[in-house]
């Protein structure tokens, strides 16, 4: 008499608990991952704004800007739409502060769709071509998490950016709420 291949209900009850174990241990790990993988991307595309708002200055021989925006078309000057989107632009007639105007090219919209905050202590960033030089500041990144994940993109003078962890003396970056 032969056995019929199959697994009986005693083991396939241990094999259930110990898949239920395994997911309820890697849920949060699972959770703190996606974070990451957003705060990167979030990050990235505010480094690579960054150098093309530089590229740009120089390319064109004019100034350039990188500005928060909610509607994608003109700079928000409350400085607060940073998390929900951001813009570079060639500013051709060099108003001060800058604005596009409707005949400005915008070299790049960026919208954020996570759920995370996006603080920058200027309203906006100026590339200038000549003598290589922008608006120094930092864009502080933050999600539920708070401080102990945020990441800063730090642009110096020159218009170079950096990501840091902490702030310029070693603490954790302020995170609002």
């Amino acid at each position: 008499m032969s056995r019929i291949a199959g697994f009986t209900l005693v083991e396939l009850a241990a094999v259930m608990t110990i898949v239920a174990i395994l997911l309820v241990a890697a849920t949060p790990s699972m959770q703190n991952l996606l974070l990451d993988a957003r705060r990167t991307r979030a990050v990235n595309a505010l480094l690579h704004g960054l150098h093309a708002a530089r590229t740009e200055s120089i390319r064109a021989s004019s100034d350039v800007v990188l500005c928060p925006t909610a509607d994608g078309d003109s700079c928000d000057d409350t400085g607060e739409a940073w998390a929900v989107g951001w813009m570079v632009f060639v500013n051709d007639d060099g108003d001060e502060p800058p604005a596009r105007d409707g005949n400005e090219r915008i070299v790049l919209r960026h919208d954020e769709e996570t759920a995370a905050t996006l603080t920058a202590n200027r309203r906006r960033f100026v590339y200038r071509p000549h003598a290589f030089r922008a608006t120094a500041g930092t864009l502080v990144y933050c999600d539920r998490r708070g401080s102990s994940a945020a990441r800063a993109v730090v642009v110096s003078y020159t218009g170079r950016p950096r990501v840091a962890a902490t702030d310029a003396s070693g603490n954790p970056l302020a995170c609002s709420g």
